[in-house]
């Protein structure tokens, strides 16, 4: 599985950055995918990842600000980030994996998102 992401840059807090990822390699609609990040010093988290049938884990600090979303005909999986914060300011990774409820054995290449105050 090859995963590409693109859609990281500069935006002032409030503002919103549409990320994206494309697979390939394999049956898209079969694969589990998510979005990590990680920020400076930190360790990698969670952000938002499809979970078992429609259901969507997302990291508390994002509820409600963030959505995933995928696109089966594209092979595409999105994040849209709106009311951004300087902390939501790291490296934004796509994953892709065949098992529930933990993160995949696949990683884009990682974006860099930065949020200014």
């Amino acid at each position: 599985v090859q995963l590409q992401a693109s859609g990281g840059g500069l935006v002032q807090a409030g503002g919103s950055l549409r990320l994206s990822c494309a697979a390939s390699g394999s049956t898209f609609s079969s694969l589990i995918m998510g979005w990590y990040r990680q920020a400076p010093g930190k360790r990698r988290e969670l952000v938002a990842r499809f979970s078992s049938g429609d259901s969507i884990t997302y990291a508390d600090s994002v509820k409600g600000r963030f959505t995933i979303s995928r696109d089966n005909a594209k092979n595409t999986v999105y994040l849209q980030m709106n009311s951004l914060k300087p902390e939501d300011t790291a490296v934004y990774y796509c994953n892709a994996g065949y098992r529930l409820y933990i993160e995949g054995d696949y990683w884009g290449q990682g974006t860099l998102v930065t949020v200014s105050s």
